[in-house]
């Protein structure tokens, strides 16, 4: 009788993943809507919210730069970098909220020893993000979308 119990739980839990498992189509949408001029909903209905992102990394010098904005990057650069783009979230997005990041590489501080850039990130002209770099501190700006 309980190998029979869990062998329908074990059935049930595989059902139900199966079912809320399409969250990678969800991805792939978001992916391919690409800016709020490509959005296939009015922004008069509201829903969708369209947002400037700009993310920031000081220093000079080469360095590689890590970001997630729709989707994970990584791209070797000259400093000082900028990156700007928009990104449109869905009104389940927004309620859940998408996480953008930037993570720079070591920099060589004047003192010859190498450490974090900084970094920022604004959103729609305001900044709401921002790490001195150095040896100290999180070494990353992210920030919540919603």
């Amino acid at each position: 009788m309980r190998r029979a119990m869990t062998i329908t739980v074990l059935i049930a839990t595989a059902g139900l993943m199966t079912a809320c498992g399409s969250g990678g189509d969800a991805k792939k949408e978001r992916a391919d809507k690409g800016t709020a001029t490509s959005s296939s909903k009015p922004a008069s209905e509201g829903h969708d919210k369209t947002y400037e992102v700009t993310f920031e990394v000081g220093g000079e010098g080469k360095s590689s730069v890590y970001y997630n904005l729709d989707t994970n990057r990584s791209e070797q650069v000259t400093l000082p970098w900028e990156k700007s783009d928009n990104l449109t979230l869905n009104s389940t997005e927004r309620k859940v909220g998408i996480t953008v990041s930037v993570v720079p590489g070591p920099v060589k501080l004047s003192n010859g020893q190498l450490a974090a850039a900084p970094c920022s990130i604004t959103v729609d002209g305001k900044k709401v993000a921002e790490e001195p770099g150095g040896v100290d501190g999180k070494h990353m700006c992210e920030y919540t979308l919603r």
